[in-house]
């Protein structure tokens, strides 16, 4: 890539990610690489800057992930955070300790030195702690240039060299000045101009998948979320017709959902779009099936089995899109060896099959990102702003047994449950809501008559990366709007839950 890059070196870090994505806030590009990438290859790429993440392990213990010496003399300025921090410390000769009060959650930082990382960053600031272990003696060369009650070093630098360290998360929103502070990182130490610009992102892409494909055909699978979605648009403005949309719908979609996804593309882009229909084949194979895994398995599979059959004839050399991410692909520090992280949207071909090559034009971004692609795409909010949904679509949503009759019960439950959080204005405050049929029947009373009909759940949560979720507080007056229209409006349903529960114990979604 010919943009300004900033190293992210992996040392098993829970916000490696996070780092990432808050360098390319500022407008600079940044990618993830494992502690075990070669010094050599580091050399070569061009970095404009290197920064060390946290990690669970202490740098004394001689098995946790170390890195050579060296690359803190490669005049590449570093920044460590946490864990780097340490490890700035213990490869240039400081000391790192044991905590005698461990420090968890939001401190209070005394800047007592001037440092072009604390430019604009008062004297005092609440920054976000969570180690064990500190640096008990600042290496030579080094100042310390700020402190709390319970650490001697919250950060440190030697800035002749272009060194920095802090012992804080700067990434996280709990540190009130960590942009600024990252920002002061990438500009006033590192000298980045900025050129990572989402503008330009689908200008050099366009271009570069019309260089690349030429007039060959390519074949894309469409899921309807929002990275297939706006890949697709991508290569669509790129070479128009000569991309073929393949769109498998197993009929576990939400209401509508699939006439939806078809609509939008063939009025959108100019390019060919293929639709399977394929409900009465997936019930088949599902009938009689209760077991969650096995459940999963066999949707899995035979969407596998419906997908090729259908590239198999639309195949015709040219090349094979998908919409990978890049977190699809980050290699993780964690653990002895790096591994690659195996992901839906990176899926292996049949041997029998062949394609030119594969074709990734998402493979640099966080989702983020793409959402803001998407956008200026002009495809529609409700593609772009997909919440998340689940492989197996509503198949993990009803418990037990997949019936045509179920599956319909609990598209036309969740579409009053879309609809009347969309009406009272609270939708953007929720991170995922969607409804579920736990294949339970209850009592109810509806007019003079005795009913024993099924029971809908409802699920709404909060969470910042789903890692933890909490349950959504809504509104008794919605609820009670969303338990009303659902007993009145949907067939064979006579009571609504919501459920309260957060993640952990639960999960987000129920299977």
């Amino acid at each position: 890539m010919s943009h300004e890059k900033i190293l992210v070196l992996d040392f098993g870090g829970q916000y490696n990610q996070l780092i990432a994505r808050r360098v390319r806030d500022h407008h600079v590009y940044a990618e993830i690489k494992s502690f075990e990438t070669p010094l050599e290859e580091i050399k070569a790429a061009g970095y404009k800057g290197i920064i060390f993440t946290g990690g669970p392990n202490s740098v004394y213990d001689m098995t946790s992930p170390h890195y050579d010496k060296a690359i803190l003399d490669l005049g590449i300025p570093v920044l460590g955070i946490c864990y780097g921090c340490q490890l700035i410390s213990w490869m240039s000769g400081g000391k790192v300790e044991s905590c005698k009060k461990s420090e968890y959650g939001k401190i209070e930082i005394t800047v007592s030195a001037e440092s072009k990382l604390f430019k604009d960053v008062p004297e005092k600031s609440i920054v976000w702690m969570s180690h064990t272990d500190y640096v008990s003696e600042a290496p030579e060369g080094f100042v310390i240039t700020s402190h709390s009650d319970d650490c001697p070093c919250a950060s440190m630098e030697n800035a002749e060299k272009k060194i920095y360290a802090v012992q804080f998360h700067p990434e996280v929103t709990h540190s009130e000045y960590g942009n600024v502070i990252l920002k002061n990182f990438l500009y006033e130490v590192c000298g980045c101009k900025g050129d990572w610009v989402m503008d330009n992102f689908i200008e050099n892409t366009v271009a570069k998948l019309k260089e690349q494909i030429g007039d060959k055909k390519v074949v894309l699978g469409l899921s309807g979320g929002v990275d297939s979605s706006v890949a697709a648009g991508l290569i669509s403005r790129a070479v128009g017709k000569q991309l073929t949309c393949v769109f498998v719908d197993q009929g576990l979609m939400r209401k509508d959902e699939g006439d939806f996804v078809e609509e939008t593309f063939t009025r959108l882009f100019d390019m060919r779009f293929v639709r399977v229909n394929c409900q009465k084949q997936f019930l088949e194979k599902l009938k009689g099936i209760t077991d969650p895994e096995e459940k999963r398995k066999t949707i899995g599979t035979e969407f596998y089995k419906v997908f090729w059959d259908k590239i198999r004839e639309e195949a015709d050399g040219g090349f094979f899109a998908q919409g990978t991410i890049y977190p699809d692909r980050i290699e993780s520090g964690k653990g002895d060896a790096a591994t690659i992280k195996t992901h839906h949207n990176q899926v292996k071909m049949p041997e029998d099959i062949n394609f030119d090559g594969v074709i990734e034009p998402l493979g640099d971004l966080f989702k983020d990102e793409v959402r803001k692609v998407g956008e200026k795409l002009g495809i529609p909010k409700e593609l772009v702003w997909r919440q998340p949904f689940p492989g197996p679509g509503l198949g993990v949503r009803i418990i037990g047994e997949i019936t045509e009759d179920k599956i319909k019960v609990l598209q036309e439950a969740d579409a009053v449950f879309r609809d009347e959080i969309k009406k009272s204005g609270i939708e953007s405050s929720l991170s995922q809501f969607f409804a579920v049929l736990p294949n339970v029947q209850t009592v109810g009373v509806m007019g003079d008559h005795r009913t024993y009909d099924h029971l809908i759940a409802i699920r709404a949560v909060t969470t910042d990366d789903f890692m933890t979720a909490d349950w959504a507080k809504i509104p008794y007056d919605v609820l009670a709007r969303i338990s009303n229209r659902i007993t009145n409006e949907v067939d064979h349903v006579n009571r609504v839950v919501y459920d309260i529960t957060s993640k952990p114990p639960g999960t987000v979604e129920w299977e």
